[in-house]
């Protein structure tokens, strides 16, 4: 009988915590849609409950898609609603939830810790409430920093009250890599050639997406260098990095100064959004869609004008994503990394896949394989539905599905215009773009333990024919 329930608890157990995650994140989106329905969160008739349900997942899931324009449609007290769902979607649920029992000063549980080592993506069970803590702590301080930058550009524009309120729901909207705004129908486009503006909101959008563990490691190793060497050393200090560390800063960086430059190019000469303006704004122009790529959704030109193969290397790197244990979505910069590398050793013959002098196990190279084919199958899934739907070019139509599944926001003007059903698909992909990879990683984690610990027969290979 003790076998048994102990097999039992084994068995059922560890999909608790993700569960726990993806009921969190839904319930929340539940209780934000009723309350935008309320009259007092309007500045007119309320929209249709699925128009509201739309957008709390859109809110919730930090992605910035919407089908009405938010300051027109919402009052301040809905726009307060909105930038609370953002931010507890920004941070997860269950961190807030967790800091409540930690300054309470009651007991965390073991299941309570487990689904918060899952939602932060943290390897260990030791030392997690201070973890959350900072995570917390350092989260309103880079976003009161970066308001307080911000009033310098919107309170000139807007008045104190306003400026101030603009400052605060732009900074946590840009951390939280949401993309919402207040501006109205234009969003960013006014403020294209404010260098404040294209400094702070990609800082804001950069910080939230290289992720937590990636802050507290540099953040440590920086603190250990000044303590132990009178000369400051750089090169030192990229060595004393955590692999997942120097791994993420190079995608990042990659990532961001591609974007940059394969922007430029495919927009350099279109008149309809960067062609007619002076190079240095074209320049900052191209480097903040570059960084509102990594999951942010913020758009300083219009979005319809693009050209098509601008639209297509913005699909790809909103597919990739920002880093994992952040406000970013997407496959995540270390997961496109480890497939690269796995690709670039199986050109070179070699058996083991290693960087910076360290092996990654293959159980990572093939989770980040399974992660990379999921997330395709589900694009291409909703990309052939909503091209049976929807009454729009093809590459908008893939656009608006990479842009929803990778939680961007940002939309090539298709989302007002989708029907009931196209409405729902980019629900789905909302949700699944901010819980997929979480619940994903732990399904094929919890799988590789439960099978090494079974005893396994091993058959004759078998030979396939391949390529």
């Amino acid at each position: 009988m003790k076998v048994s329930t102990l097999k039992m608890h084994h068995e059922h157990h560890p999909m608790r915590p993700t569960r726990q995650i993806a009921i969190s994140f839904l319930a929340v989106i539940l209780i934000g849609s009723v309350l935008l329905m309320l009259p007092i969160c309007n500045n007119t008739t309320p929209t249709a409950y699925l128009n509201n349900l739309f957008i709390a997942t859109s809110a919730t899931c930090v992605t910035g898609l919407v089908p009405v324009v938010t300051s027109e449609q919402f009052n301040i007290l809905g726009q307060i609603v909105i930038i609370i769902l953002i931010q507890i979607g920004g941070l997860g649920f269950l961190t807030f939830l967790n800091l409540l029992l930690i300054m309470v000063k009651k007991k965390i549980s073991l299941t309570n810790k487990l689904v918060l080592q899952e939602a932060l993506n943290q390897p260990s069970l030791n030392d997690l409430p201070k973890f959350v803590k900072n995570v917390i702590k350092y989260t309103f301080i880079v976003e009161g920093l970066g308001a307080i930058i911000l009033a310098f550009v919107f309170i000139p524009d807007f008045g104190i009250v306003k400026g101030i309120y603009y400052s605060i729901f732009h900074s946590i909207s840009a951390f939280c890599n949401a993309g919402f705004d207040v501006l109205g129908a234009n969003s960013l486009i006014g403020y294209q050639n404010n260098l404040i503006i294209n400094l702070v909101i990609p800082g804001l959008i950069i910080m939230g997406g290289l992720g937590f563990v990636v802050w507290f490691d540099v953040a440590h190793c920086i603190k250990k260098e000044y303590g132990k060497r009178s000369k400051f050393s750089k090169k030192h200090l990229f060595k004393s990095f955590s692999l997942h560390t120097k791994l993420v800063i190079i995608a990042t960086v990659v990532l961001l100064l591609a974007g940059a430059v394969l922007f430029y190019l495919c927009e350099f000469n279109n008149i309809k959004t960067i062609g007619g303006l002076p190079l240095f704004d074209q320049i900052q122009i191209s480097f903040f869609q570059s960084a509102t790529l990594r999951t942010a959704g913020f758009a300083s030109v219009d979005m319809a004008s693009l050209h098509p193969s601008t639209k297509l290397m913005m699909c790809v790197l909103m597919f990739i994503g920002g880093s994992p244990a952040g406000t970013a979505g997407g496959i995540k910069t270390v997961t496109f990394a480890i497939g690269v590398l796995e690709v670039y050793n199986i050109y070179h013959g070699r058996k083991e896949v290693t960087a910076f002098s360290r092996r990654i196990p293959k159980r990572l190279i093939v989770r980040s394989f399974a992660i990379i084919s999921m997330a395709l199958a589900i694009v291409f899934l909703s990309i052939f539905a909503l091209s049976i739907t929807e009454q729009a070019p093809f590459i908008d139509i893939c656009f608006e599905v990479v842009s929803a599944g990778a939680t961007v926001g940002l939309s090539a003007s298709l989302t007002p215009y989708l029907s009931v059903f196209g409405k729902i698909v980019i629900i789905m992909l909302m949700y699944i773009g901010r819980i997929g990879p979480i619940t994903m990683m732990i399904s094929f984690a919890r799988k590789s333990y439960m099978q090494a610990s079974k005893k396994e027969v091993r058959y004759p290979d078998g030979n396939i024919l391949l390529g």
